[in-house]
């Protein structure tokens, strides 16, 4: 019964939602609805989270936007099918853990920039403001600013009223356990279907109303020049998919004490957005509210998803015609909040005050890129940008450093042996052996101020070796057999071991260049002819 209930509450939620992030995105008011049911009732079935609601969602609305714009709905829909091969192909390779990965100021700083430009972009609806031209964002900020003179009084005013109960709804007692947004979006549709307003836009006005019914089973029509076009909005899409669709299921895990399958979670997001163009809709993904709605409400099955979907399935069958009067600035004024949501300003603030440099810079030129250029770009450079700071962080932990012989007095007494030889020197690498170690490496061996006999680098800190090190290691290597040097290399992992057999370098080194343990390349040193050697 628990699941009925929630199912009910977070389809009325679903409800203002859809039609609003459809219009944002260029798309009918009615394909948000088909959207929510058909992509919201595969993903419940198939996805990876018992709990997981989905549908069209904010951060899809600039993206989805700028699809509309230069390739219609019919492109939208095209892109959203690829996409969702792209995320059913995430899934079946397991790509779901790797995901995750992406930095969290990235992530903050894409979102907060989405959040921005979703709030301007609804200004229009919200001031009932002529159209303006400018295809940049600052362009069309400009130019929304100069015409703010000329808003529409009547669109203003709904707009602020539907604004203040989306609110304050939660804090008016006996209407706190009403949905905000359906509360203003009924309130404003009252008001102008007693008042009718002149000049304000509506749902009628704007798109003819919202069809009573679904839409038959439709192909778009394909071209293999368009396929290539769409490549890029499509792996924009999926990326985005996939992100948000996991942050939703992990905030369901904190939730719910439950873990969701990621994989899986990738699959059903794919098979949704694969199969919801086919029924007049578009790119769909796990949205983070009408989870946490859903879970507060005693959600704990995917029935809840699956009753969400029939409730809204029950409304555009009998309640569509009632859509037509429903004011444009009120599902603006749904959207300012849900853009004020979305832009996380209190996690934004924290990071900037607290976070380490390196990540406030990234978190700022994410922001200003998401705003300023594109998010593909955005995403990109931000996630360059982490990786960068990372490996050279890692670089910097990497440690080559000289082992004194008083530092393995105790060891080598433990196996009767006194001391370290004069002519052996021993050295010991801490760290992940790759690319961006490989200079610190290079640099320290190379610059021994004696001319031992044998060199003995230890290995038993060193979790993994990457082609570069390998290299930079065999290079070393040459650089002090040509030197008339002997090098030895112990203590090594047993998968870095096998690199170095399979790289050529226990080869180049000879018989008793790979010894298991250190204790066992110092003996060699003090008789080379000694049996207990046991070289590998």
């Amino acid at each position: 019964m628990n699941n009925i209930i929630a199912g009910v509450i977070v389809g009325v939620v679903a409800l203002p939602l859809g039609m609003a992030f459809a219009i944002a995105s260029g798309a009918k008011p009615e394909q948000g609805l088909y959207t929510s049911i058909v992509a919201g009732l595969v993903i419940s079935l198939f996805g990876g989270s018992r709990v997981q609601i989905s549908g069209p969602t904010g951060a899809f609305i600039v993206i989805l936007a700028a699809i509309t714009a230069k390739y219609g709905i019919v492109g939208l829909q095209i892109a959203t099918m690829m996409a969702g091969v792209m995320l059913l192909l995430m899934g079946l390779t397991k790509m779901g853990a790797v995901i995750k990965f992406i930095p969290a100021p990235v992530i903050v700083g894409f979102t907060a920039g989405i959040g921005v430009i979703i709030w301007v972009g609804q200004w229009r609806d919200f001031f009932g403001l002529p159209k303006v031209a400018g295809e940049h964002f600052h362009e069309k900020t400009l130019h929304l600013i100069q015409a703010l003179p000329d808003l529409h009084p009547a669109t203003t005013a709904l707009a602020l009223l539907s604004l203040m109960l989306v609110i304050f709804t939660p804090k008016i007692p006996y209407l706190k356990r009403l949905p905000g947004p359906l509360v203003a979006m009924v309130a404003a549709t009252l008001i102008q279907t007693v008042f009718v307003f002149d000049g304000v836009a509506t749902i009628g006005s704007a798109f003819g109303g919202i069809p009573q019914g679904l839409p038959g089973f439709s192909i778009p029509a394909v071209t293999p020049a368009l396929l290539v076009e769409l490549v890029g909005p499509a792996f924009t899409i999926a990326m985005l998919g996939a992100i948000e669709s996991l942050l939703s299921a992990v905030v369901a895990d904190g939730m719910t004490g439950t873990k969701h399958n990621s994989n899986q979670e990738l699959v059903g997001q794919g098979l949704a957005n694969i199969v919801t163009p086919l029924f007049g809709g578009f790119a769909a993904t796990g949205a983070i509210a009408r989870t946490a709605t859903n879970i507060r409400n005693g959600g704990t099955s995917p029935l809840a998803g699956v009753v969400h979907c029939l409730l809204l399935l029950l409304i555009v069958l009998f309640l569509a015609p009632a859509a037509a009067n429903i004011p444009l600035a009120a599902l603006a004024a749904i959207l300012f909040v849900v853009a004020y949501n979305m832009s996380e300003i209190r996690h934004f603030k924290h990071m900037l005050r607290h976070a380490p440099r390196a990540d406030v810079a990234i978190l700022l030129i994410t922001f200003v890129l998401t705003v300023f250029t594109d998010l593909v770009v955005a995403v990109n450079i931000g996630v360059i940008l982490a990786t960068l700071h990372f490996l050279r962080r890692m670089a910097a932990s990497v440690d080559v450093h000289e082992v004194k012989g008083e530092d393995l007095a105790m060891e080598l007494k433990h196996h009767g042996i006194e001391r370290l030889p004069d002519d052996v020197l021993v050295y010991e690498v801490e760290g992940p052996f790759f690319y961006g170690a490989v200079e610190n490496f290079a640099r320290v061996l190379g610059i021994t101020h004696t001319e031992p006999r044998v060199l003995i680098l230890r290995l038993k800190r060193v979790p993994f070796i990457d082609g570069t090190g390998l290299r930079s290691l065999e290079e070393v290597c040459q650089s002090l057999q040509a030197r008339g040097i002997r090098v030895m290399l112990c203590d090594a992992c047993p998968d870095v071991r096998h690199a170095l057999v399979k790289s050529g370098i226990a080869h180049m080194l000879g018989r008793g260049g790979i010894y298991r343990k250190l204790i066992h390349a110092v003996r060699s040193c003090l008789s080379p002819t000694d049996t207990t050697a046991q070289p590998s």
